[in-house]
């Protein structure tokens, strides 16, 4: 009887843990949104170091089965999430675990763009008052899963992350409708 009590309570636990988990990626967690900026910002905190984005680049790669997208300073795609905004004001809506499986790219210092028109390069001020990279308003994020630069394996992931062209337009894989990644889309 103990152990059926004790199997019950994990197993509620595990279910509430998991709905925790997917609800805080769906909503901003605030009701105010954010602000592009072109000053100079502090760095992001973002979990891990092999998931932050290199400061200060921003340009274009080809991706095989993407095409051409933005990528960063160390050559790792970016992508953008369908549940952010991008006008009139752009926001991002990815926080805790959402955030921690797709890094915000941050915006540090002044950055250098190859292939992007600079006028599209803005950022925006995060719940946590961290600013985030944006292109045409869109809050750019890493995939934790694209280990080496130019993986786009959170290409099309939930059907709501999508790596940014240099327009800050959805990336089209060439077999539409798939997703190349698998995995959680918040």
């Amino acid at each position: 009887m103990l152990r059926n009590q004790r199997i019950a309570v994990g197993a509620t636990a595990g279910v509430f843990a998991l709905a925790l988990a997917v609800s805080g990626c769906g909503s901003s967690n605030s009701g105010s949104g954010g602000s592009t900026s072109t000053t100079s910002p502090s760095t992001s905190s973002s979990s891990g170091s092999t998931a932050r984005p290199a400061a200060g680049t921003l340009s274009t790669a080809k991706v095989d089965k993407v095409g051409t997208v933005v990528v960063d300073g160390k050559g790792f795609v970016l992508y953008r999430f369908d549940k952010d905004t991008a006008k009139p004001t752009p926001r991002s809506n990815c926080y805790g675990t959402c955030a921690a499986q797709w890094p915000p790219a941050p915006a540090t210092g002044n950055v250098t763009v190859k292939g992007i028109d600079k006028s599209l390069v803005g950022s925006v001020t995060r719940n946590d008052g961290t600013k985030q990279l944006t292109l045409a308003g869109w809050p750019l994020y890493r995939y934790a899963k694209d280990d080496e630069p130019h993986e786009a394996y959170g290409q099309g992931v939930g059907g709501i992350w999508f790596a940014a062209t240099p327009t800050g337009a959805k990336a089209m894989t060439s077999d539409t409708g798939s997703s190349s990644g698998g995995g959680s889309g918040y």
